[in-house]
């Protein structure tokens, strides 16, 4: 099963402070630099868990661009997409004792994907998995609609996630909606928050709330987390779901998100033993 992903590929700066900040003052904090991007973390724990992953997105030609693309390459995943002058996109993630996180983002070049940069044939795949970031504004949106029907064309499956409580305030509840019913995707992934931001569930997609340690709903219908010894960092953890949930279902979904919560950052630490994948 091949699966591709829409969006963006960053660095992720972890900051897991030893005590509460101080305002003024310092406080001592362990620090680590990977790579991110919801997009990106989706095709790499795809390619973690056994299946075939193609990362479609714009980034800059600068050092940060190059270690994240090495770094995904190295996970098996495939990199394409428009390579330009600018900066790479970087994410600050504040971890809590109890390992959730505050971010604050620079998105870089990845917003800037148009249309005319589009190459269709990127789009030949079983599944096409949409960061909600790419549908915040144009030119990016206009990209992922005909990413979308790229994909559909060659018969495969789309899934789109919101990513944020910010993205449906800055896009606005009515016009997303208005935008999800124009893409038509056959799943869509949210947490409770975004869930609530929306307005609920939309007729169509299967539609999947991701709710942390309570596990998740598919359709209203409860599913309860792998139990975790330690949550270390929740970075991440909703999109190691989503690509479980593409390509083995809501038990490797689960699955995926317990290991991910385990680990400092967003990205696989080492490939998943699990059952062989067809295609």
């Amino acid at each position: 099963m091949l699966v591709c992903s829409l969006g963006d590929l960053l660095l992720d700066v972890v900051v897991r402070p030893d005590r509460g900040l101080v305002t003024g003052s310092d406080v001592s904090a362990r620090t680590r630099v990977t790579v991110g991007g919801q997009a990106a973390n989706v095709a790499a724990w795809v390619a973690a868990l056994g299946g075939r992953a193609r990362f479609v997105g714009k980034r800059a030609d600068d050092e940060g661009s190059r270690v994240a693309v090495s770094a995904l390459e190295r996970g098996g995943v495939e990199v394409v997409g428009p390579v330009v002058g600018g900066d790479s996109g970087i994410v600050v993630s504040l971890v809590a004792a109890d390992g959730e996180r505050t971010m604050a983002s620079f998105r870089g070049v990845a917003d800037e994907l148009s249309v005319d940069e589009i190459d269709v044939e990127w789009f030949v795949c079983d599944h096409l998995h949409i960061s909600g970031y790419a549908l915040a504004g144009e030119p990016m949106r206009a990209a992922a609609r005909r990413a979308s029907a790229a994909a559909r064309d060659r018969g495969a499956q789309v899934s789109v996630d919101l990513a944020a409580t910010t993205v449906v305030e800055a896009v606005g509840m009515p016009e997303l909606r208005n935008l999800l019913d124009r893409l038509g995707p056959d799943v869509v992934f949210c947490n409770g928050d975004e869930d609530e931001a929306i307005g609920g569930r939309l007729d169509g997609p299967v539609w999947i709330v991701k709710r942390g340690a309570r596990g998740a709903t598919v359709d209203g219908v409860r599913h309860s987390a792998e139990s975790v010894d330690d949550v270390v960092d929740t970075t991440g953890a909703g999109d190691a779901f989503a690509a479980g949930w593409i390509i083995g279902g809501i038990e490797l979904a689960l699955h995926a998100a317990a290991l991910c919560v385990t680990q400092v950052g967003a990205f696989p630490a080492a490939p998943v033993e699990t059952r062989p994948l067809q295609g």
